[in-house]
């Protein structure tokens, strides 16, 4: 039992020991809200698409598309995006379009600064594949239902759905993915000088992106407003989330290593993404922000727990 705590302890706290040197870092003016926003921008533009181009491009893919990993979950991703719009409406009163704020900062993972780190420490080389095809699609199945939702109340416009087209087709990270995708799919792997650039700016992606999230953290706060809501959506996201996941991967058959990822995936805290669709309509932005502040905040422990169901460590 001491043991593997102890082995559990390794991998989450070096972790959230990184997050947290962040935070302080930004606590004491060692680091500036300019370089804070600069650290963001390269994980997410250039580190995290390198190490996803250089994972998928030397790994092997699955010959069959592993149809109960992703019903496992995302059925349980909308199981928490249902709940936190049901609480939002009949227990605080919130409008419908806030409601989806709520749903979707309960049912949308924070994927690049805490899942790829924590995932790939937890699995190693094994769980790459898995991550990665689940953010491949993470996102662009998370933000078009929450968009679709938040525009249906007033129709759904054709310059909307042409955004949010162009946003997917640019974002970095799926860029990323195609293109490892494709380099395996027709043998193309980076070799020689070029190889080396691409493992010198992937191995930058862990450290700079747990920094990053820790820096975000002093900004946003790690307290605030709408305290009774983040709190609800901080359970749902940390826990009814991956639980769900967790009973569905009973039901369908998938090797054990793409179980325990799609559980962690989804016990990771609430993304940015959240906030940035509440500030982006003008709604919601506190309860989004707290949630994910505090999820994150509570996400040292959660996480421990699910690696010990997991039985990882």
């Amino acid at each position: 039992m001491l043991s593997t705590l102890a082995d559990i302890a390794v991998i989450v706290l070096p972790v959230f020991g990184m997050v947290a040197v962040g935070y302080l870092a930004a606590k004491v003016k060692l680091v500036s809200e300019r370089a804070s926003d600069g650290l963001a921008e390269f994980v997410f533009s250039l580190a995290v698409p390198a190490l996803i181009f250089k994972t998928l491009s030397e790994s092997s893919l699955p010959e069959a598309q592993p149809w109960g990993y992703w019903i496992s979950y995302f059925a349980g991703a909308f199981f928490a995006f249902g709940l936190a719009m049901l609480a939002a409406r009949r227990l605080f009163g919130r409008s419908p379009q806030e409601a989806v704020i709520h749903g979707f900062a309960a049912g949308q993972a924070n994927t690049v600064f805490v899942g790829v780190p924590l995932i790939l420490k937890a699995y190693g080389p094994e769980g790459a594949v898995p991550l990665f095809l689940l953010i491949a699609i993470h996102l662009p199945v998370m933000l078009v239902a929450a968009t679709v939702l938040m525009e249906g109340s007033a129709g759904f416009s054709r310059g909307t759905a042409m955004k949010l087209v162009r946003a997917l087709a640019l974002n970095p990270i799926l860029i990323g993915i195609y293109a490892g995708a494709l380099g395996r799919v027709l043998g193309i792997q980076a070799t020689g000088i070029p190889k080396q650039m691409v493992d010198l700016i992937a191995a930058a992606a862990t450290p700079c992106a747990l920094i990053s999230l820790g820096l975000s953290l002093k900004r946003y706060g790690m307290t605030g407003g709408d305290l009774a809501p983040s709190a609800l959506i901080s359970g749902l996201k940390l826990l009814v989330h991956p639980a769900a996941v967790y009973g569905l991967t009973f039901l369908f058959p998938m090797p054990a290593v793409w179980a325990g990822v799609a559980v962690l995936f989804a016990a990771m805290p609430s993304g940015i993404n959240g906030y940035l669709l509440a500030q982006r309509y003008g709604i919601g932005v506190g309860a989004s922000t707290s949630a994910v502040s505090m999820s994150t905040g509570l996400a040292v422990f959660t996480v421990a727990l699910w690696l010990y169901v997991l039985g990882v460590g």
